[in-house]
């Protein structure tokens, strides 16, 4: 199937689409336990802030003050009993990581601002419209649920669609062929209907202009 029988025109898989990297393998479900362990964990805090009441600020306080307390007690314990201290890993940010965090958020924060300075300006109308419509959206979504259903939706969304498409590709270009044909075949029944318009339009004014040409001759 060609490039311009496939959805959107596109030349690429779905999979190069993405990224082609872990994420992309997570999306589509290459890395089957790992997409299941995001949508189980997600799945378990969306539940625990939904029937629990608590906030995210309120149980990252929870947890992080029950971690400590468990790691102070247990290195505590370990001294006085002799025993070994908690295997802790070294928890430390190096530079280059920072740095390459650091030129990531500046490439992607300059991008957002010179678009937002390109449509402060006039410059970009198109891009105005899709930033319009997509705030209107996020508003309209926004007041029908809560945040963290959003996401949690949103989430499966990503983590459905993709993969689906993916599996049943030749069932979702074939329908968009077959819409393709339609809106052809539209077009053209259009077009010919407008050109029988015109000319029966001719014909009655030909045969207009015979019949008053006919009524001259008789008077």
């Amino acid at each position: 199937m060609g490039s311009s029988d496939r959805l959107f025109n596109r030349q690429r898989t779905v999979h190069e689409v993405l990224g082609g990297g872990l994420v992309a393998d997570v999306i589509l479900w290459r890395r089957s336990k790992l997409t299941w362990g995001i949508l189980v964990v997600t799945l378990a805090a969306w539940v625990v802030f939904e029937i629990s009441g608590y906030t995210l600020l309120s149980l990252s306080s929870c947890v992080l003050l029950l971690l400590t307390t468990i790691l102070f007690l247990w290195a505590k314990s370990a001294a006085i009993l002799n025993r070994p201290s908690p295997p802790l890993p070294e928890m430390h940010i190096s530079e280059d990581m920072m740095n390459d965090v650091a030129a990531f958020a500046r490439t992607h924060i300059n991008a957002v601002l010179l678009a937002f300075q390109n449509i402060a300006l006039g410059k970009d109308t198109w891009m105005f419209f899709k930033v319009a419509i997509s705030l209107l959206l996020i508003s309209v979504v926004g007041s029908l649920t809560d945040f963290l259903t959003t996401g949690y939706t949103s989430l499966v969304v990503i983590l459905t669609v993709p993969a689906l498409y993916e599996k049943y590709e030749e069932h979702f270009d074939k329908f968009h062929l077959g819409q393709k044909c339609c809106v052809g075949i539209w077009r053209e029944s259009s077009l010919f209907t407008e050109q029988l318009k015109k000319e029966t339009c001719m014909y009655l004014r030909y045969v207009q202009m015979l019949i008053s040409f006919g009524a001259r001759l008789e008077l």
